[in-house]
């Protein structure tokens, strides 16, 4: 008898583990799943914070390509624009993969950037090489701003194991890239040569 108790006892054991180890395997191997987790949530925060961002870098673009001295410069904006533009949708395509509304959570990145741009346009005089250097320096600084966000939203969506996501704002990413390069060169084609001869 003694020995037929000992063999319940440790069948029930068993299967009590056995239970807990099920448990454990549908959590993952962290015990959590990306999905409603705090990492989404945070996704889900900054692509707010970027969607606000573009959206208010449309009016900024617009004064930066009026002020702008050379038709290279007003070209380049007007095309980072309809880019802008593009970045927008892309994004509202972002939030209903997570299956929630385009919502915009403002940037005090992006309204400190673009002011520090219309700051430019006042302080530098109308007409000269030396605005444009200093219009796309306030770009770029838009730029990499940019870069940083969207480069971390990449990480985060392959993170979080949405690889749909992460294609996406990799477009933008890249596009993102190739804007910073084309002001690097129309800058060193001959603006800022150009500007470095204006006297004061």
């Amino acid at each position: 008898m003694a020995n037929t108790k000992q063999k319940s006892g440790t069948t029930t054991t068993n299967k009590s583990t056995a239970t807990k180890s099920a448990s454990n395997s549908t959590q993952g191997s962290n015990g959590n799943s990306s999905k409603g987790s705090m990492l989404e949530d945070f996704v889900l925060d900054q692509l707010k914070d970027i969607y606000w961002a573009e959206k208010h870098l449309v009016k900024g673009i617009t004064k930066m390509q009026k002020a702008s001295t050379t038709t290279e410069l007003q070209t380049a904006f007007e095309d980072h624009k309809a880019a802008t533009e593009t970045h927008i949708t892309r994004l509202e395509e972002a939030f209903e993969m997570l299956g929630k509304k385009a919502q915009a959570k403002k940037c005090e990145a992006m309204e400190g950037l673009t002011k520090e741009a219309e700051s430019i346009i006042e302080e530098t005089e109308k007409g000269s090489m030396t605005r444009d250097v200093a219009l796309i320096v306030a770009a770029q600084k838009i730029e990499h701003y940019e870069i940083a966000s969207y480069g971390g939203l990449v990480q985060l969506a392959k993170t979080m194991g949405n690889n749909e996501l992460a294609k996406l704002l990799q477009k933008t990413l890249d596009e993102e890239k190739e804007t910073d390069l084309l002001l690097t060169e129309i800058a060193e084609n001959n603006i800022n040569w150009e500007a470095e001869q204006e006297a004061e």
